[in-house]
């Protein structure tokens, strides 16, 4: 662990070199910081707050406005669920609400196991295809809340056994 947290103070070191430090560049290294970790971590937070001359507070001010970064490590697999208006009326909003049952999570979360987070989105421009689920960038066309389960176990969802 403590490897890992050195790794880590040397990787915000760099970023925030390669800004010159300046706290004007707080979203960019923001960027950075979560491109490298994939997520903001609290230890970087607090080391990139010391390094610019500002409190921990005010960077996840700053973070929490734009909803692109993430305060915990993403999932191992991307499921986007297109609610665009070709999807939504072809049943996107069902799709939605089996892939957060089997996942049991809701839109902008992730499952407890860490392998899938869940995301809702506005269009991914294959409306003839619809309604689409999109899986780590992979277009999956004409989905049915009967094709949810199938398509998770493809990425490693197990179902959980229904014993009593």
């Amino acid at each position: 662990m403590a490897n890992a947290k050195r790794r880590n103070v040397s990787e915000v070191e760099q970023i925030v070199g390669r800004y010159g430090g300046e706290r004007s560049s707080l979203i960019p290294i923001l960027q950075d910081l979560q491109e490298s970790f994939g997520y903001l971590s609290e230890d970087a937070v607090d080391d990139l707050a010391r390094r610019i001359g500002v409190s921990p507070n005010e960077i996840f001010g700053v973070a929490t406005f734009y909803a692109q970064f993430r305060f915990r490590p993403p999932g191992e697999h991307t499921v986007r669920v297109c609610l665009g208006t070709a999807c939504h009326v072809r049943g996107g909003h069902q799709i939605l609400e089996e892939v957060e049952r089997r996942l049991d999570t809701k839109a902008g979360g992730t499952s407890a196991d860490r392998k899938f987070d869940l995301e809702r989105v506005a269009c991914v421009g294959c409306c003839a295809l619809a309604p689409v689920v999109v899986v780590d960038g992979k277009v999956h066309a004409g989905m049915t809340p009967r094709k949810v389960s199938p398509l998770l176990s493809r990425y490693g969802k197990r179902e959980e056994s229904k014993d009593a």
